[in-house]
């Protein structure tokens, strides 16, 4: 069940309930949003990048406004008490003036996954405006999930040029050779035309420590050179992908980059996540 609060200058009101955040999503008025989780039960990590995550996706949009980080976080503690989850994933929806909380029951994805990683298929679509993150695109992303085949985690969409850009709910990163220095190796993911998500952007700091990065997409075509795949996003941290479509990446398993930035992750996450007051 997903709860949603109003968030405004009288203070937190509360909406109502839906089954779903696509439920809630879709009955709120068309805006930005952001989705993150908590830690502990009111921990959450960088929570300020989210806001401006949201400011900057409203002024794209052509509705440039501001918000008020401290009345942001009493809404969150409003929220989360009301609530009252062990943990919580919460997505805010800035729609100029109006900013609403969504919140409902958290479980992190089984610890299998992570050991075996997942299966994703790509999916002919793309994000009109991939800078801004509007809730225009939840209903696309809906009606491709529902598409899915069975067993699929998650759908890459592909540019017309081939480049794996991003999931329909995550960031797509893959390891292969460097074309430049021999047998070396790199880390590939698109930037110009895919959402520069809160979770992409820590990844990347952490990566830089491990592996030279390069934003060139990898593309279709060099699906049998990938070493390692993997997909970031708040819910899922770092998940390592074992297939795309057909073919098996590397040798099936769950490559030595994808778990070293999975052990940094959460060791990052132990440091830096903040509780509400």
């Amino acid at each position: 069940m997903v709860t949603t609060f109003q968030l405004d200058s009288a203070g937190v009101q509360r909406l109502g309930e839906h089954r779903s955040m696509r439920e809630a999503s879709a009955a709120l008025p068309e805006g930005a949003y952001t989705t993150f989780r908590t830690y502990g039960g009111n921990r959450l990590l960088r929570l300020d990048q989210h806001i401006r995550r949201l400011e900057e996706s409203v002024a794209l949009m052509g509705r440039p406004a501001h918000l008020d980080s401290l009345a942001v976080r009493r809404g969150l503690s409003h929220a989360l008490r009301a609530t009252g989850y062990p943990e919580s994933r919460l997505r805010l929806t800035f729609a100029p003036p109006a900013l609403f909380i969504s919140i409902e029951s958290f479980t992190p994805y089984p610890p299998a996954l992570y050991e075996t990683g997942v299966w994703c298929v790509t999916v002919p679509l793309h994000r009109q405006n991939p800078q801004a993150k509007s809730t225009t695109f939840i209903a696309s992303a809906t009606q491709a999930y529902d598409a899915l085949p069975a067993g699929a985690h998650e759908g890459l969409m592909v540019g017309e040029d081939g480049a794996i850009l991003e999931g329909l709910s995550s960031n797509f990163f893959a390891v292969l050779p460097h074309r430049e220095e021999g047998d070396s190796l790199a880390l590939h993911t698109e930037d110009a035309r895919v959402l520069a998500g809160v979770t992409r952007a820590i990844v990347l700091e952490l990566a830089r420590a491990l592996i030279p990065v390069s934003y060139r997409a990898a593309t279709l075509d060099a699906l049998g050179e990938m070493r390692e795949c993997f997909i970031t996003s708040v819910s899922r941290e770092v998940l390592p992908v074992v297939k795309i479509d057909q073919q098996v990446i590397g040798d099936g398993r769950p490559g030595p980059i994808t778990r070293a930035l999975m052990q940094r992750f959460r060791e990052m996450v132990e440091r830096e996540a903040e509780a509400l007051a």
